[in-house]
């Protein structure tokens, strides 16, 4: 399936959709479009466009989709199925949470290790996964083959430790400092501004007392 002319606003949708159907109870053969627009709140035509982009398995008429055949294709369309490794820099109180967090794995990715330059971190693990001198990462992420690093340190340290995962042989980054990365063409980089996500919140609650 193409995925290519697939947009960013689908995208993101996508992963919302297959966690309703796994939310849904066991008994729960099939559903359609119309079925989860009205649980999601979302318009039933762009529903339909969107599992119709992601699923080579069609909704029958009167029918729906198939829900357990639905979860397996939007899990592969999501390349869940195909598990990638990760690395993580900056175990502070936020780089610790997600090593804690168990749901990346359901999610086609698994943090293989973590780095840091705090001597009384080197050496444990969080969450299973074990701590390691940031001096050690070039070698480890090319004998592990690691492409993915995750950056969760403060702005000022975020561009010497992203020119450290190129250097490395890393090629996409999951960015939760508020530092603007420079990267050079063709490196991945995906902005997790929490700070910006906080601006849309308080922004729509002033929306909604002001109507």
């Amino acid at each position: 399936m193409d995925k290519s002319n697939i947009s960013k606003p689908t995208l993101r949708r996508l992963p919302v959709y297959l966690n309703y159907l796994k939310s849904l109870p066991a008994e729960t053969r099939t559903i359609s479009a119309t079925s989860v627009a009205a649980a999601l709140g979302l318009n039933e035509v762009q529903v339909r466009k969107d599992l119709s982009a992601a699923s080579k398995n069609g909704g029958k008429p009167k029918m729906g989709y198939d829900v357990e055949q639905l979860k397996l294709d939007l899990a592969e369309f999501l390349g869940y199925r195909d598990t990638k490794s990760a690395i993580l820099i900056g175990v502070g109180r936020l780089g610790g949470a997600l090593l804690s967090f168990n749901g990346f794995e359901e999610c086609g990715m698994h943090i293989t290790a973590a780095f840091d330059n705090d001597p009384n971190k080197i050496g444990t693990s969080i969450g299973g996964v074990a701590i390691y001198d940031i001096r050690e990462l070039e070698s480890f992420c090319r004998t592990h083959g690691i492409l993915i690093g995750i950056i969760t340190t403060s702005p000022a340290e975020a561009q010497a430790l992203c020119d450290k995962m190129l250097k490395s042989g890393l090629c996409a980054i999951w960015n939760f400092s508020t530092a603007h990365l420079e990267v050079p063409e063709g490196v991945i980089v995906h902005n997790e501004n929490l700070a910006v996500s906080l601006a849309m919140i308080s922004h729509a609650l002033e929306e909604q007392f002001n109507k």
